[in-house]
């Protein structure tokens, strides 16, 4: 039986926002129990990029466990990877409520959460005690209060606390719910704060640890090219693409005006697919394999994660489609290879 198929009507009927903390006020319990499963990967859903062994290539987008509460969980549903955050230096709360909106006969998600965020301190002290044989990444970005000129000391500070307990750092350049933090895609700006990255990575002693780039969907082709560029020529080892979207085109009337009505927002689920695609297909041919990329967006089933893969990218993650289609989701995805 398809517990979650028949649970989710009652927890459509709740607040997104408050159906989320309920999600993890249980799932926390569940990761105490002692019969968690240990999912047995078969060796042909082995990836090796960035220098790591990932025991599939589908991973848990960042966004969904902030704090890095529920690593176990994501272990024993078989998620390879658990990209955690975004993580800010300091505590915020993130922006006003109502901040969370569901579309669930498109598969849409909005939201303008805004980094709210534990802090870098809480959230390494709880890494400490992350599960073993799960592959950890964690996102960070700066404080909404940070004007971009300091974005680099933002960015180091989070650095320090959360980069020794993790497997690789990627870089949230591209969230459309801070200011100003898109302008930091801008070649002019990308440059120094890797360079600044990198420094601090090699003072840390850290050089092998995989540093990767979370772009946005809404950059035009050659933003992406010139963004290609400086990535290699820095070089971090990767690309995460794509963030959510400012774009309503990418829903079809009537419910693109009761989108529009909700306000402000990124878009993540379905609709972002075939835009999220366009960027990936562009920046890999712009990569030409001189760094790997992972997918991120618009991937809502076995069939979508096994094109973007075709497509050339190295891993692939999900997160909205967890939320409409329920765990087993990553089981289906995995089973197919």
């Amino acid at each position: 039986m398809d517990l979650y198929g028949a649970l989710r009507p009652l927890i459509f009927r709740l607040d997104p926002e408050t159906a989320h903390n309920l999600a993890f006020w249980l799932g926390e319990r569940a990761c105490s129990w002692p019969w968690l499963p240990t999912p047995e990967h078969p060796a042909a859903l082995h990836r090796t990029t960035f220098g790591l062994t990932f025991p599939t290539p589908l991973g848990l987008a960042a966004g969904l466990d902030k704090g890095a509460t529920l690593l176990p969980l994501w272990k024993a549903l078989g998620f390879g990877h658990v990209e955690i955050g975004t993580v800010t230096p300091r505590p915020q709360p993130g922006n006003p409520k109502p901040r969370l909106f569901r579309f669930p006969e498109a598969g849409l998600i909005l939201n303008r959460m805004g980094f709210n965020s534990e802090g870098a301190d809480v959230v390494a002290t709880r890494l400490r005690t992350r599960p073993a044989g799960l592959i950890v990444g964690g996102n960070l970005g700066k404080n909404k209060e940070t004007p971009e000129r300091l974005a680099l000391d933002d960015y180091r500070a989070a650095y320090r606390l959360i980069a020794p307990q993790v497997d690789y750092i990627a870089l949230n350049v591209s969230s459309p719910n801070t200011p100003g933090l898109r302008n930091l895609q801008a070649p002019e700006a990308l440059k120094p704060l890797l360079e600044g990255m990198l420094d601090l990575r090699k003072d840390m002693g850290l050089e092998h640890q995989p540093l990767l780039l979370k772009l946005a969907p809404d950059l035009a082709p050659e933003d992406l090219d010139a963004i290609v560029e400086v990535a290699v020529a820095s070089g971090i080892t990767g690309l995460i693409a794509t963030n959510t979207t400012l774009d309503r085109g990418v829903v079809a009337e009537p419910l693109r005006t009761r989108v529009e009505a909700k306000g402000a927002g990124g878009l993540s689920g379905l609709p972002l697919k075939a835009k999220a695609r366009a960027v990936r297909q562009r920046l890999l041919g712009a990569l030409r394999g001189r760094l790997p990329l992972v997918a991120c967006g618009g991937l809502g089933s076995a069939e979508d994660v096994r094109e973007a893969l075709d497509d050339g990218a190295a891993l692939a993650q999900i997160y909205s489609a967890l939320i409409f289609e329920g765990p087993a989701l990553v089981s289906r995805i995995n089973r197919a290879g």
